[in-house]
């Protein structure tokens, strides 16, 4: 036997493997079971606006539909070949904002392939590994301050104290002024540790100051 031929027997070695309903069963529940452990650390890190319960779902099917492929291109050297001419011409143009959300798709494609190749206890540890870490780190101060856009409607007779008000602030940055024939509406943004709504309470009881409102908002520019 020639090298050459040894090469090509190992090769189609890998790919004679044959498709079982039980084992395609069990990757799929697998990878469920990580899907579902994913959303639910996505959940409770979550510190944006609007939680999406879509992105949440294709958090799980990512994570069942990546097993199927694995599960079925590795009992198959056609297959394989034809799955991967079939991806290489597909593109996704969904946009993704923010960075943690293209880990938490990264890591549901990860624990996919690893159930889907039947590395089902390597992929239930290193899941759990993964989430209870990236917990930790959220829960020990890498959780970033909350960014809120502060709008103060006010007389144009008390700017002075407004302003030095607003200096006692930790971080502000103004975003906005607009001024009319007796009233004032500057937007700041604030960045606040905690839901601290008591920062209103001080405001609305300024003398001349009309209205007082916090908005919860995404700085995706940093702008």
């Amino acid at each position: 036997m020639s090298f050459v031929d040894m090469i090509k027997n190992s090769v189609i070695a890998e790919f004679t493997g044959t498709i079982s309903v039980d084992k395609i069963l069990l990757s799929l529940a697998v990878a469920f079971i990580i899907g579902v452990f994913i959303v639910y650390v996505y959940r409770k890190t979550f510190s944006g606006v609007v939680y999406s319960k879509s992105f949440s779902l294709c958090i799980i099917l990512l994570a069942m539909v990546t097993a199927m492929i694995i599960r079925t291109i590795s009992s198959n050297l056609a297959l394989s070949l034809g799955m991967v001419g079939a991806l290489s011409i597909v593109r996704f143009r969904t946009a993704i904002k923010e960075p943690t959300d293209t880990a938490f798709m990264f890591w549901s494609i990860t624990a996919g392939i690893m159930a889907g190749a039947g590395l089902y206890i390597v992929s239930v540890i290193a899941s759990l590994g993964i989430g209870l870490l990236y917990f930790l780190g959220y829960t020990m101060g890498f959780k970033l301050s909350r960014q809120y856009l502060m709008i103060i409607k006010y007389n144009v007779d008390v700017d002075e104290t407004i302003l030095k008000a607003m200096s006692k602030l930790t971080k502000t940055k103004l975003k906005s002024k607009s001024v009319s024939k007796d009233l004032v509406e500057l937007t700041f943004e604030v960045e606040l540790k905690d839901d601290n709504t008591r920062i209103l309470n001080g405001f609305k009881n300024l003398h001349g100051v009309e209205s007082v409102s916090i908005i919860s908002y995404q700085n995706d520019f940093g702008a």
